[in-house]
């Protein structure tokens, strides 16, 4: 087992702003299906429903149009992007690599404190889907990705991994059943482990598995 190594010193988080809390809220109703696929976008509606003012949610709706998660249409306003089956092992292949990167960079840089959360988060996922808890076990996940996120030091990736993420979330919640969780959480947690023990290989292993958990469903997804 290697042990950790370059740890890199805990960088201050900047206080949040409320276009970024309008994009989290945002997020999570576009990867929990409440905002359906070609659905229109009212502002005033995603104000009421964030609780949040409507200059937030706006920038936060142009950061989507941006990333593809909104469109913009003429006459037609803001409408939520369908899910793409034929492009998503696409999505997929895209955000496999920059995962990789991202576990590495963990497994290098995470603090003690950062280490010990990620695997936390992961247990609860473990946790969550042996009671086939969808909610707790995709909270768990958004709390992992922060955390390793951060620990990563790679603000570049993180960037660039976002979009594929939630474009991931999307697809399977729209398509997941219950007995299927188990395993993606059994993928998280050796990706955690691995950045735990500052183990770059078996970090990457980890990520990979995910990927090719995710890369399984997709196919049968679309074969079916």
């Amino acid at each position: 087992m290697a042990s950790p190594k370059n740890t890199v010193a805990p960088r201050p988080q900047p206080k949040r702003r409320a276009a970024d809390e309008a994009y989290d809220a945002i997020e999570t109703l576009l990867s929990t299906m409440q905002l359906q696929p070609g659905s229109q976008i009212v502002e005033a509606e995603l104000a009421e429903r964030t609780g949040l003012g409507r200059t937030p949610v706006r920038e936060a709706l142009m950061r989507m149009v941006s990333i593809g998660l909104i469109v913009q249409q003429p006459r037609r306003g803001l409408l939520v992007s369908a899910i793409d089956l034929a492009d998503h092992l696409d999505v997929i292949q895209t955000r496999r690599v920059l995962e990789l990167l991202i576990a590495a960079c963990s497994a290098r840089r995470a603090t003690a404190r950062q280490r010990q959360e990620i695997v936390r988060c992961a247990e609860a996922m473990v946790e969550a889907a042996g009671r086939g808890d969808l909610n707790d076990y995709m909270q768990a996940d958004r709390a992992l990705d922060l955390v390793n996120h951060q620990a990563s030091h790679n603000d570049s990736a993180v960037r660039a991994v976002i979009p594929p993420i939630v474009q991931c979330r999307r697809f399977w919640y729209a398509y997941q059943h219950e007995g299927e969780i188990v395993e993606g959480a059994n993928a998280h947690l050796q990706l955690a482990r691995g950045i735990a023990t500052g183990d770059e290989a078996a970090a990457t292993a980890g990520a990979n598995r995910l990927m090719d958990y995710l890369e399984v469903f997709a196919r049968k997804i679309i074969d079916n």
